[in-house]
């Protein structure tokens, strides 16, 4: 675990976020690093995939900027998404294992489970549930499918009380 920083001082830290998925990298990209208070690690990047990526509720689109979290004891990252002239598209929500931040790189391996919440709250949807049971790890690994359920759970009912925002003040 590295220690937590105080970026008040000097220029932002600069890192690289790998996402792995099934054991392969599925996307590496820099982001600078905001806050590091030793378990909650939050960083800033622009959308980092090439041209749009269109879900049917939401698009992810080149000028978008993502502010992600990501937590050293909690199986999921929240990602708030803006537009880039700062108007609020929703939160991104990916049920992973507890992050790991070493060296200069935050690595995140993806459990296939996903949560959108709209910036008003009104859409809240569980997304890749049947990925999620293709994948085989409740086979596997029952205890991390387990946490991964559990860490879907937990998100879509913050998201439809309190919302997700007091989870990341």
């Amino acid at each position: 675990m590295s220690a937590p920083s105080d970026l008040r001082a000097g220029r932002p830290e600069e890192l690289v976020v790998t996402l792995t998925k099934a054991g392969h990298t599925k996307i590496r990209y820099p982001a600078e690093l905001v806050r590091d208070d030793g378990v909650r690690v939050t960083v800033r990047a622009p959308w980092a995939a090439p041209g749009v990526r269109d879900f049917g509720f939401v698009r992810f689109e080149p000028g978008d900027v993502f502010t992600e979290h990501y937590w050293r004891d909690r199986w999921f990252a929240v990602k708030e998404v803006r537009t880039g002239d700062g108007g609020l598209k929703g939160w991104y929500c990916d049920i992973t294992r507890p992050a790991v931040l070493a060296d200069g790189v935050l690595a995140v391996e993806d459990l296939d489970l996903d949560l959108w919440v709209s910036a008003d709250a009104s859409c809240v949807l569980r997304l890749d549930e049947d990925e999620f049971e293709a994948s085989g790890l409740a086979e596997r690994d029952p205890a991390a499918a387990g946490a991964a359920a559990s860490a879907l759970d937990e998100l879509e009912r913050l998201a439809r009380s309190e919302g997700l925002t007091p989870l990341l003040a």
